[in-house]
């Protein structure tokens, strides 16, 4: 049974509302969404730009860029299942665990993309950011930050 600061669904499952008020707190759940959609937003213009950029031509890097698409799609599709109805903890856990990789497939294309500015990097090397580095560069920090607050507040409850 639900006690007044919680709320149960239709389906049984029960939600936390904010004592003073009806409305919900912004929760894990919405970091989860937002870290989820700025990874998905990191592989496809890393798609893009393997795509209508010519990337594809280039040895090490082309190949990156297509497995950054591919595993950036993965863990957002992963991130927003509904993984936290298994039961004993382990779709919670699951979530963290994708959280973390999420945040460290971001941070990595973010140093990548800083070394790639001052010396070759796989005998590539990057020049000026035009718009789809720095909306790269945006997506890849933001789905550092909602991640590491969606895994933060994991760990406080």
């Amino acid at each position: 049974m639900a006690s007044k600061s919680q709320t149960a669904t239709p389906d049984g499952y029960v939600s936390e509302r904010r004592r003073a008020g009806t409305r919900p707190a912004v929760g894990a759940r919405a970091f989860r969404y937002a870290g989820a959609l700025a990874l998905l937003a990191m592989g496809v213009i890393h798609l893009e730009q393997y795509v209508s950029a010519s990337y594809s031509k280039i040895p090490t890097i082309g190949p990156l860029f297509l497995l950054n698409f591919v595993g950036a799609l993965v863990l957002s599709l992963a991130l927003m299942s509904p993984l936290e109805r298994l039961r004993d903890g382990r779709g919670r856990k699951a979530l963290v665990l994708l959280a973390l990789a999420g945040m460290a497939m971001a941070a990595v294309a973010i140093v990548f993309l800083l070394i790639s500015e001052s010396t070759p990097l796989f005998g590539f090397r990057e020049s000026g950011y035009h718009a789809a580095i720095v909306l790269a560069l945006v997506a890849e920090g933001a789905a550092v930050v909602f991640l590491g607050l969606f895994v933060a507040r994991q760990g406080a409850r």
